[in-house]
């Protein structure tokens, strides 16, 4: 039986804020070639729930996996890192 208390968090940049309360997020980690042994970059983009419509374009969140919200929505914004810098 899987552990219920333990949510899988990963932290990464919004890129899309243009939704009502969801965000998209793209999550980067680093991934070592099995042959060459040389670190790969790897992306996944996640639909992210954001209810107060909080996050911005540039934003470092956390986010939380979670029960399904929608067809695409499996993550919620857990806590801003780190907000974007505006000009």
């Amino acid at each position: 039986m899987k552990n219920r208390g333990m949510k899988r968090q990963v932290v990464g940049t919004v890129i899309s804020d243009k939704m009502d309360k969801t965000v998209v997020v793209l999550v980067e980690r680093l991934v070592r070639h099995p042959l060459y042994q040389k670190y790969i970059r790897r992306r996944a983009k996640f639909a992210a729930h954001d209810g107060q419509n909080a996050c911005q374009i540039g934003d470092k969140v956390l986010i939380s996996e979670s029960r399904p919200l929608s067809r695409t929505k499996r993550w919620r914004v857990s806590k801003i890192v780190e907000k974007a810098v505006r000009f």
